[in-house]
């Protein structure tokens, strides 16, 4: 019954009539049969006979058959609704993540790599129509995970991404916006994204960043820039330890946020501050609604008219009315 719905519910209005016409039947109950006057009847066995009893029957099987003819009047149909989607736009998207040292620091919790971590991790498994690929940064950089539409993939790349040394330290911002360009520029996807996160200033590589924004206005490539950390001073690594491990101290937070807009700005995207969990979390929602593929989705009707059974079984039930008034309770009507 879940499935099936009216063409013409307005019919059903027309239940209402149901209790007047049980008042009125009852109210005639008797009219119909001949009446016999007698100054006394204790020579009559003065018992009701059974089927007397039973002709509310008769009044029980009317009444159902006019409600079967007045649902049937409404037209129930059963629905089977069938849906097509299709993507009109899918998006490549790749994401440019700073893994240098200052990464480490703790202003967002646990640090800023792994906050990252787990609100990217979210951003890609939202991204289901579209391609992602990785490109880590810090004094050099280099392609993590190519553009695949593989999100498991993208997922344990990014599970696997810490600061071990195996790259140059420091922050090259143009060299991560210029190899994730790189990745792009081939894509045939109508849209073609790069968000780029830093927490501090260009201070390496040997590409301008200013050149690898306009590298990627050439190809059409919209970026999102993030600069990620706190106002002031933020506990970070400041050296290490001979046993191997970071020492940690008070540093300033310095993020070059004018560049950063720049960026942005000449590729026609925007730029977000992100000072802690939560707003990294706002960050990515809003870039998730922002770039948002097209899908268009088809649904198909079939109706099936499920009126003829109801039309059935009350000339059925009209039937059994006439045949029993016309023999077993024929006397008594």
């Amino acid at each position: 019954m879940e499935n099936i719905q009216f063409a013409n519910p307005e019919y059903l209005w027309l239940l209402l009539v149901l209790p007047l016409v049980l008042l009125l039947l009852f109210l005639n109950k008797n009219k119909g049969q001949a009446v016999l006057k007698m100054s006394s009847l204790k020579a009559f066995d003065q018992k009701t006979p059974l089927l007397v009893r039973f002709r509310f029957v008769l009044w029980l099987f009317r009444l159902i058959s006019l409600a079967l003819i007045i649902t049937a009047l409404a037209r129930p149909q059963s629905v089977d609704v069938s849906t097509r989607t299709i993507t009109n736009k899918g998006i490549d998207i790749v994401m440019a993540i700073d893994v240098s040292s200052s990464m480490l620091a703790q202003d967002l919790k646990p640090n800023r790599l792994d906050a990252l971590k787990q609100v990217a991790r979210t951003f890609v498994q939202d991204r289901v129509s579209d391609r992602v690929g990785l490109v880590i940064y810090a004094g050099e950089s280099y392609t993590k995970t190519p553009i695949t539409s593989d999100k498991s993939i993208v997922i344990n790349s990014l599970n696997s991404i810490r600061f071990d040394g195996l790259i140059e330290d420091g922050t090259a911002i143009g060299m991560g916006l210029a190899t994730a360009v790189n990745r792009l520029k081939d894509s045939r996807a109508k849209s073609k994204v790069i968000i780029l996160l830093t927490d501090g200033v260009n201070n390496s590589g040997f590409i301008d960043p200013k050149i690898a924004a306009e590298l990627a206005v050439e190809y059409n490539i919209k970026t999102y820039t993030i600069g990620l950390g706190s106002n002031g001073t933020a506990r970070a690594p400041v050296g290490i330890l001979p046993n191997g491990q970071f020492q940690y101290g008070m540093t300033k937070v310095e993020i070059d946020e004018v560049l950063l807009k720049e960026i942005a700005a000449t590729t026609g995207g925007q730029y977000f501050r992100a000072t802690d969990n939560r707003k990294l979390e706002e960050v990515y929602a809003e870039i998730n609604k922002l770039e948002k593929t097209e899908i268009e989705e088809f649904k198909y009707y079939n109706y099936q008219e499920r009126f003829r059974p109801l039309i059935l079984w009350a000339l059925v039930l009209i039937f059994l009315e006439w045949l029993l008034r016309n023999t077993l309770f024929k006397s008594f009507i």
